[in-house]
């Protein structure tokens, strides 16, 4: 009954608000960028919002629970870290491009080439994908157990819910309601942790719980806290510091915040962000120091405040999650609509991508046996791939279109399946080298060939 009234409340709301306070977008520029107005604090709460994923709600209240302060840190510090050095490059590529929309169209510009165009659309369009396809994995795992519902039903209807308000005015329509979503996110996150303290025995266990359920987690650099790194901390520093760089959804809002905003948005949006994963990590403290035996490490959280919170702590829990699930939903489908503005093709058509890609992450969502934390390095691993090619170009860095096309592809095809390889068999140093593959390949291949070639000119 929770899960229906939660999915009731948040459709009517998110509907109604997005009917209410923005008009059916009739113009690309509009639809794709917010005719580019928005402001510091509402740009702030969208880029939070988006930030804020099933892995920010769950793998951090995982990580604390299994690896105490060290898994939390190892996941919170790039979450945060990764918006403020975006900021400069956000910067540099609207004084570029003003009037740009996507990233792969300014590389297209640079360069001058169909293949190194391709190639970005490939990997921004894979990553909305991959992205949507693990928050409705994750929001669709939580429903099913409280709703009884078939799994992929559920996974059908988050889809469908994003959807219905996102195609209706775009971006504007993503910005209101990821603000309205931050709002009830970071009260309901502020709610669970006084209530959880008083249900677990407050300050002793929590302080207890830092070094994880197992209490082998209490320092970054001894064994325990160096394989730590090794499988978790450097693969997914690599993938969220390159984040922004390599996702689509981030430039969008570049593009859409007014110039003048852009870096207090981002700051604020970081400080705005931490707060929710940090107060789940608190709770997976909690669980550990209280001795909760989970049943399942990437539900903890649910499953410490389904079973020992009052019966109402559902409802917003519930809400929180949803919220923070479809807020990147709707971000990604808004970033995949605006790259068909690459080809000035009308809003019908971005409409229809919003609809294939839906599809896709459904597929996906359903794969039996996939994993919200092996998704999450997966795809984090991809956004890797792309991201010292851009940086390079927007520092001003002569480049040649055909040696960023190698580098990329190179990454792509040596990297990840050397990073797949290790994390599917547990070998860590595999995994370590597949992700600084996959981070350097693209940027070393680059930088190489195209001195070369300028050598031999």
């Amino acid at each position: 009954m929770y899960g229906l009234i939660i999915l009731a409340f948040y459709t009517l709301l998110m509907l109604s608000a997005t009917k209410l306070f923005s008009a059916r977008t009739l113009t690309a520029e509009t639809f794709h960028v917010a005719d580019r107005r928005i402001g510091t604090l509402q740009g702030a709460m969208s880029i939070a919002a988006t930030w804020i994923w099933a892995p920010a709600l769950f793998t951090s209240a995982e990580k604390a629970y299994v690896n105490g302060w060290p898994g939390l840190f190892w996941f919170l510090a790039p979450n945060v870290l990764c918006l403020l050095l975006f900021i400069p490059f956000a910067r540099r590529i609207r004084e570029q491009t003003p009037r740009g929309i996507t990233l792969s169209a300014y590389m297209a510009q640079k360069y001058h080439s169909r293949a190194v165009h391709s190639i970005y659309l490939l990997t921004l369009t894979a990553l909305a994908v991959l992205s949507t396809a693990v928050q409705l994995l994750a929001g669709a795992k939580i429903l099913a157990v409280i709703t009884g519902w078939p799994f992929w039903s559920l996974t059908l209807v988050l889809a469908l819910i994003a959807f219905a308000y996102a195609q209706y005015s775009g971006i504007k329509a993503s910005v209101l309601t990821d603000s309205l979503q931050m709002l009830f996110m970071l009260a309901f996150a502020v709610l669970f942790v006084p209530l959880a303290w008083q249900k677990t025995g407050g300050l002793a266990n929590l302080l207890n719980g830092l070094a994880g359920f197992s209490g082998e987690y209490s320092a970054l650099w001894d064994a325990n806290g160096l394989q730590l790194f090794l499988a978790f901390g450097l693969p997914s520093a690599i993938g969220l510091l390159a984040a922004p760089f390599g996702d689509q959804c981030f430039w969008q809002r570049a593009f859409a915040i007014r110039a003048d905003k852009l870096g207090r948005a981002f700051k604020l949006g970081s400080i705005l962000f931490v707060l929710v994963p940090l107060s789940m990590g608190l709770l997976g403290f909690m669980a550990a120091g209280y001795g909760y035996a989970a049943q399942d490490r990437g539900l903890v959280n649910f499953e410490l405040i389904s079973g020992l919170l009052p019966g109402w702590a559902m409802l917003p829990f519930l809400f929180m999650v949803i919220s923070g699930l479809l807020s990147t939903v709707d971000s990604n489908l808004c970033a995949a609509a605006s790259l068909t503005s690459d080809f000035n093709l009308n809003l019908r058509t971005a409409k229809g991508v919003m609809l294939l890609l839906l599809i896709t992450a459904i597929a996906i969502a359903n794969i039996p046996g996939l994993g919200v934390t092996d998704l999450f390095l997966l795809y984090g691993a991809l956004r890797a791939t792309t991201m010292l090619p851009t940086v390079l170009t927007l520092l001003g860095r002569p480049l040649k279109a055909g040696a960023v096309f190698v580098g990329i592809a190179a990454a792509m095809l040596v990297g990840i399946p050397l990073f797949v390889s290790g994390m599917l068999g547990g070998n860590v140093l595999l995994q370590t080298g597949g992700s600084l593959c996959v981070l350097l390949l693209s940027g070393l291949i680059s930088l190489i060939a195209s001195g070369r070639k300028e050598a031999q000119a």
